[in-house]
């Protein structure tokens, strides 16, 4: 793929997805266009599809039925009614509707895959899926539906109705139905041929773009929670000694090591670290301070897993059958497999969401230490209130974040380690990889607002450290937080504080 910044197009020509292009297209509008390296893929692997069929193979999904109907054959003539029988069959979706940016995503992860060539179809397939994002029409998806093994049927089934002219789709915010959208975009309704059905929905292309999206998001945060870490260690003046480099090298996890790096270098040249190196009678800083590179350090280990795992996810082909335009002698051009299992993503997704759990208990932790005050060390007023005894202060912020917690814990719990089998049995080991998807996006939601709070709260008890400076990045970004939040000379709700500083969170305002 190619992004053209100035422009903003991405053209795909068969090659990988980044999760930056992903993000461009599903977020921000970057308009998709199919390549002629991509057309020239799609139509050599059509022409091998086709000569298959006219020497008479069985192929599955194209001239049988599918699932535990695989062994019903297809007649010619009812080859096009099957494609779109089994479009029509398997739009079974139930729950709220999917967010726009992950069925925009889902839609581009579709005709990148498609263009790669294995699919068969024909161009005129994904230039009907290129329009639709082009246009700014989004299927309406219901969430749930999809177990994350044969593909996200339900959710694919359900954005491929508009391509037919039927469905729901969204335009400008409005729901109406797939004639419609198409109607108002100046596009026609598309007629399958053979195997066009099973492409559009055979493909783990809901979970990536679900998990792309929740890696782009977990980027900006985890530099915020790398932030919000410094911000305490200083607000609880805290020791640098647990940076010291030679520590991390002697346990070489490189996680770890990178993470104590960006700690200490934010906290560099601080003026509120050497003020209590001597006579402190306090010999160690609790864990959630000086256990951080370690906690963080695993979190980013994990995090760096899934990003690998995902990005190889959206330069993938997982339709079943693959086509195979070039074969040596004797082989087959058609095979059939299972790529279209989602394993990969959901214990990817599932990991993802066990890391975001702790990035976000710790950072809590260190919300509860610095409203506790109980430190004689540290000149903090019991929950940072401004008048002892008339304010509450940010007392109930580490309530918020507690719950969030409890959420958080909640979620952790793997979505990809129990099995229900479907369809009579033939697919008798599913991965639920959808359920962590979504579950992984709940908790980069949750994990942000408990980072949220933490710099809310180390923000305030900096404060109390002036006339002391700490170090050049953790000032920064105590100034960019003053811009929206001001200092609390007396109660007020904490909430508006928090959700702005969600916002520079995910509008990636913290670089740590």
């Amino acid at each position: 793929m190619t992004l053209d910044a100035g422009l903003r197009t991405v053209v795909l020509d068969g090659g990988p997805v980044s999760i930056a292009e992903l993000e461009a297209v599903a977020r921000h509008g970057a308009r998709v266009e199919l390549g002629a390296q991509g057309r020239q893929r799609l139509t050599a692997a059509r022409v091998a599809l086709e000569g298959a069929l006219e020497q008479g193979e069985v192929i599955y999904g194209v001239n049988t039925g599918f699932g535990s109907l695989a062994r019903q054959r297809v007649s010619q003539d009812e080859l096009k009614e099957v494609q779109r029988n089994l479009i029509l069959s398997h739009a079974s979706g139930v729950g709220e509707l999917l967010p726009d940016d992950v069925v925009r995503g889902m839609l581009f992860l579709l005709a990148a895959s498609l263009t790669r060539g294995l699919s068969a179809v024909r161009p005129v397939l994904v230039e009907h899926a290129v329009a639709l994002l082009n246009a700014g029409v989004t299927p309406c998806v219901p969430a749930v539906g999809s177990v994350g093994a044969s593909g996200d049927l339900a959710p694919l089934a359900h954005a491929a109705l508009v391509l037919l002219g039927a469905g729901e789709a969204r335009v400008a915010g409005e729901c109406v139905t797939g004639a419609e959208a198409l109607a108002r975009s100046g596009l026609t309704p598309l007629e399958l041929k053979a195997k066009e059905g099973l492409a559009l929905i055979n493909g783990t292309h809901m979970m990536a773009a679900s998990a792309g999206l929740s890696c782009a998001d977990v980027q900006r945060l985890f530099s915020a929670a790398l932030v919000a870490a410094a911000m305490s260690i200083d607000a609880c003046r805290g020791t640098d000694e647990f940076l010291d480099e030679r520590v991390h090298a002697a346990r070489g996890q490189p996680g770890q090591r990178e993470v104590a790096e960006r700690l200490a270098a934010l906290i560099a040249s601080s003026e509120i670290v050497p003020s209590h190196l001597h006579h402190d009678p306090r010999v160690q800083d609790p864990y959630s301070l000086r256990c951080a590179p370690v906690v963080l350090g695993a979190c980013l280990d994990a995090i760096h897993f899934v990003e690998g795992v995902v990005e190889r996810e959206l330069g993938a082909v997982t339709d079943n059958p693959l086509v195979f335009s070039e074969a040596a002698a004797g082989a087959r051009h058609v095979v059939s497999a299972g790529n279209f299992h989602g394993m990969p993503l959901a214990l990817a997704l599932d990991t993802l969401t066990i890391a975001l759990a702790h990035l976000a208990g710790i950072a809590e932790r260190r919300v509860y230490y610095m409203l506790a005050a109980s430190d004689a060390e540290n000149p903090l007023n019991p929950h940072l209130f401004p008048k002892p005894g008339t304010h509450s202060g940010l007392m109930i912020a580490q309530y918020a974040a507690a719950a969030c917690c409890n959420e958080l814990i909640g979620l952790s719990t793997p979505a990809s380690v129990a099995n229900l089998p479907t369809s009579a049995g033939m697919e008798d080991y599913n991965s639920f990889g959808a359920y962590s998807a979504r579950k992984a996006r709940i908790a980069v939601e949750r994990a942000t607002q408990v980072v949220s709070i933490e710099l809310l709260c180390a923000a305030e008890a900096l404060e109390y450290q002036r006339p002391l400076r700490s170090g050049a990045g953790v000032e920064a970004a105590h100034a960019a937080i003053r811009e929206v939040v001001s200092r609390r000379t007396a109660d007020r709700p904490p909430a508006p504080d928090i959700h702005a500083l969600e916002q520079m969170v995910q509008a990636g305002r913290f670089s740590g």
